[in-house]
């Protein structure tokens, strides 16, 4: 796992107390592109919390974005996430 992947997961399990989270790099798959040049990474983001619970899609995924919080502007390029309930899955 490297670093960026730890630093994230470290944030969402701080921030959310996940029951399942799953994080999956797919900077390898963007070679060349300029996110991938300039040292950002691509990130699949599953994860599922209690803490989603009453929050449409747009909320939770704004959520995340604040606890990833300053990573979003130099270590994650893109970051695609799904973020769901337990009674969701």
């Amino acid at each position: 796992m490297s670093q960026r992947e730890q630093a994230l997961r470290e944030r969402l399990e701080s921030s959310f107390c996940p029951t399942h989270l799953e994080i999956i790099d797919d900077s390898h798959k963007h070679a060349g592109h300029a996110g991938n040049v300039k040292g950002g990474g691509h990130f699949r983001v599953m994860i599922v919390s209690d803490k989603f619970a009453g929050l449409n899609t747009i909320k939770r995924h704004q959520a995340v974005y604040a606890a990833v919080g300053e990573m979003m502007t130099s270590e994650i390029h893109a970051l695609s996430i799904s973020a769901k309930t337990p009674t969701e899955l």
